[in-house]
């Protein structure tokens, strides 16, 4: 079992608007993004639970085959910049992501 951080060669979180958080999954080869996907963690129910939101609050989760990459957008639950938003530029969402095992 391997953290999902340490698979990546790029894991990061970034605001997609006001309203949205995009969290990228970038893996340096084929093999690392096959082991990802075949691991079946990457799914709408599991980011759901991780990030405490309901699968309908998931916009997209898209493969991007070429790039060994995944784009999950969601629904941010605060829009940025408002009373009660504690990472207005997002940055900092990518954490439940980073130590997911991956086996």
């Amino acid at each position: 079992m391997t953290s999902l951080q340490s698979l990546c060669r790029v894991l990061r979180s970034k605001n997609s608007g006001p309203f949205e958080l995009t969290l990228d999954i970038l893996l340096p080869d084929r093999e690392s993004y096959e082991r990802v996907l075949a691991s079946g963690l990457i799914t709408r129910e599991n980011i759901a639970s991780l990030y405490h939101i309901s699968p309908q609050d998931i916009v997209t989760l898209a493969r991007m085959d070429q790039a060994y990459g995944i784009k999950i957008t969601l629904l941010r639950q605060v829009s940025s910049g408002t009373v009660g938003d504690r990472d207005v530029y997002g940055a900092q969402q990518i954490a439940p992501l980073m130590n997911l095992m991956i086996p």
